[in-house]
């Protein structure tokens, strides 16, 4: 699955730790988006849950820059 640059953005700050609100001040959009688009990344990525989605994605990116 091809990630769309929001929700790299929003896979890159989960990996950093960001809680949802802290993503959410970050980004400038409310929590809910942030929430949508972490269970769009999941079920894009067949992610178990958060980690598994950063670990699947750095997987198939291995260059891209998360930490």
């Amino acid at each position: 699955m091809k990630l769309s640059p929001t929700k790299t953005k929003i896979l890159i700050l989960l990996a950093r730790g960001f809680s949802d609100k802290e993503i959410s001040c970050h980004l400038q959009m409310s929590i809910r988006t942030v929430q949508t688009h972490i269970n769009s990344i999941m079920l894009g990525l067949n992610a178990k849950n958060r980690t598994n989605a950063v670990a699947i994605y750095m997987q198939a990116h291995p260059r891209q820059k998360i930490l």
